[in-house]
């Protein structure tokens, strides 16, 4: 019975730790300007993403279509480590840069800084931008 009781002791504080993590992202995206003001010509983005570890893809591509008219002028990413704690991706100003000079495809590599337990993550995200104007 005790092993039960730690068991959703745990499970309940990993929730409300995560639920945490939502409502704080979720205010950072509220508070951000809006990507359309940010970049008023901008009709489409797309961001093709991929995660390594060393020299070896850790998780397939998967893509983000932004939808431009309602998204915040905000990209942070998490990492894709479940197990990682404290890490992630802020890609905010290398994305607008890209977008306010009005490159229609770009890359860049950005590592995660957080941490699996004592050690570092160290998880690279490679991102593929691509964007329309109008």
């Amino acid at each position: 019975m005790v092993t039960f009781w730690l068991m959703m002791m745990r499970r309940s504080r990993t929730h409300s730790e995560a639920a945490v993590r939502f409502e704080e992202r979720r205010q950072r995206e509220q508070d951000a300007p809006r990507l359309h003001d940010q970049v008023p010509l901008l009709a489409t983005l797309r961001l093709d993403v991929t995660e390594s570890r060393g020299a070896t893809n850790v998780d397939p591509k998967h893509t983000r279509i932004i939808v431009v008219d309602t998204a915040p002028a905000l990209f942070v990413l998490t990492c894709g480590d479940h197990a990682c704690r404290g890490g992630g991706h802020d890609l905010t100003s290398p994305v607008l840069r890209g977008l306010l000079t009005g490159a229609s495809r770009f890359e860049m590599e950005d590592l995660c800084y957080g941490n699996l337990g004592p050690a570092e993550c160290g998880r690279t995200m490679r991102v593929q931008v691509s964007a329309t104007y109008r």
